[in-house]
This record gives structure tokens, sequence and C-alpha cells, in this order.
């Protein structure tokens, strides 16, 4: 499989870096988006992906923007994903409107296309059942920024097909992207451990045991992590990690999956991290 049209519904920060990538690959996609006002944000966060993922990826360089967005079409009708192959739904983290955009998609979604749920922590069963057909149904956990991850997690769920594991995993190799396979649960195993990690870091900022430079700098260069815990909450997004915990406290019950009062705070302050100009750190 060579030729493979994409489609991502929800063009949000990790949605445009997966369509970028796409196109970056030569693949065509669709960002099917809200309404004409995310659209245009989507194109300008890609935009600007353009022009720093020459000095990060080798495949990015030497080649113009205008080329690459060239291969992405925006769309506000969900129809748009009707003639794709694999369709990835990325909308933000909230189990009502995933479960309405399901059964809207399933108007529109060819029979033997791929419905890949990028979610932080719904188990893809779940999801599935809000699907006419829940074989066609599989997560796929990119990560941000997808252009510079060779590597994806992919969670089969308990009705997931045989046959759409297959054609998921053949459709990511054309990605250029490696495949850990997992069994379905909350959080999986990416972010039931991750969001753990910097939930607990917020609660060492809030106890004032350091400044989050220093938080980062201790798993960076103590233990090679490429980013600290709180620049990965900033990267994801405040609110995205919110949410996420959320969901793992309500499925699992456990303290463990409280969420720091200082990152509820920092949502409430609109302090989202990268995308809001300010975090953890100011952008």
């Amino acid at each position: 499989m060579s030729e493979l049209k994409v489609a991502v519904v929800g063009g949000g920060n990790i949605g445009s870096s997966l369509a970028f990538d796409c196109a970056l690959r030569g693949q065509s996609v669709v960002v099917v988006e809200k309404d004409e006002p995310s659209c245009e944000q989507s194109r300008e966060r890609m935009l600007e992906t353009a022009a720093y993922a020459p000095l990060f990826s080798p495949l990015a360089r030497g080649k113009k923007a205008g080329d690459i967005l060239g291969k992405v079409v925006w769309s506000t009708e969900l129809q748009s994903v009707s003639d794709c192959g694999l369709v990835v739904e990325n909308i933000p983290e909230n189990i009502e409107l995933k479960q309405a955009l399901y059964a809207r998609m399933a108007e529109y979604i060819a029979p033997d296309a791929v419905l890949a749920a990028n979610t932080s922590c719904i188990p893809i069963t779940k999801l599935g059942s809000f699907h006419k057909t829940p074989s066609q149904v599989i997560g796929v956990h990119f990560m941000n920024p997808v252009y510079m991850k060779h590597t994806v997690e992919v969670i089969v769920g308990l009705n997931t097909s045989e046959q759409t594991r297959a054609r998921c995993l053949e459709m990511l190799a054309t990605l250029g992207k490696k495949a850990v396979v997992v069994k379905d649960g909350p959080g999986f195993v990416s972010n039931r451990i991750s969001h753990l990690f910097m939930n607990e870091a917020a609660f060492a900022i809030q106890d004032g045991i350091a400044r989050p430079e220093d938080v980062d700098a201790i798993f960076k260069e103590c233990f090679g992590h490429k980013m600290g815990p709180l620049e990965t909450a900033d990267l994801i997004g405040v609110d995205t990690v919110v949410n996420s915990l959320d969901v793992l406290y309500q499925v699992f019950q456990d303290s463990k999956y409280r969420v720091c009062p200082l990152m509820r705070s920092m949502v409430d302050a609109g302090h989202l991290g990268r995308k809001a100009g300010r975090g953890f750190y100011s952008y």
C-alpha cells in the first residue's frame, strides 16, 4: 500500500501535526473541522510547523511549505471522510462529544475504512460501541510532534477485527510508523503512566519543592529524557492532561489519579501551555 488518503477529524495541535506528517510523506489529507475559523487555525499551525520542521526532520529539508500544504484540504463537512481509507478521530477528550461524532460518522465512513481513535484515555471498546460497526474501530495513539515520532501505540478493542488491525498496521507502515500493539484499557500504557508522571510533577511545584525548570532538568539531565514532565504537559495542553486524568479517575476510582489542584487552577486561568502562550512556562 503506497497511496493512502487520510482524514483527520479535529485539527487541533495533534491533529494538525498528524496532517502535516501525512502530507510531508506525500499522502493526501483532509482535515475536518467544526467551522471555518477552526480550519484557518489548523492551517496556521501547519504553516508554523513547516517553518521549523526542516531543523529537526531530514524529510522536511528542501520542501516548500506550499508544496506540503498542497496535499491538504480543509473541510467543515463530515461527509469529506467518505473516500478516505484511514479516518483518525482527534476531537477533544469528551465522551459525549465523541459519542455524537461517531454516530454522525456512521453515515459517511466507508465500510472498508479504518476508524482510528487518537484518544488519550477513553477505552477503545467504549468508543467502538458508539459506531455502527465496532469492528472498524481501533486505537492509534500518535505522539506530538507526529513528524518526529516514528513509533505509535496501537490499541486493540474487544470488538476490533483482525482485518482492521492488519489494515491499520499496513497503513501506519505507509506513514513510516512502527506500531507497538497493546490491549485495551483506560489510558492504555502510555497515558496511564505518563499522566501520573505529569500530575506528580505539578504537585511538586504546588508544594514549593522546586521550580518547573528544576523538575524538568532532573528528568532530562539525570534520567536522559528528551523532555521533562512539565514541558510535556505544556506541549500536550494542561487542559488535555486534566481531562485525561479526570477520565482515569472516573474509571479506576483510584485517588492516585486525582488532579493536582494547581493544574485545575491553571486551566481556569487559561494557562494551557504552548497553545495559549503560557503554562508552566511562558512562550
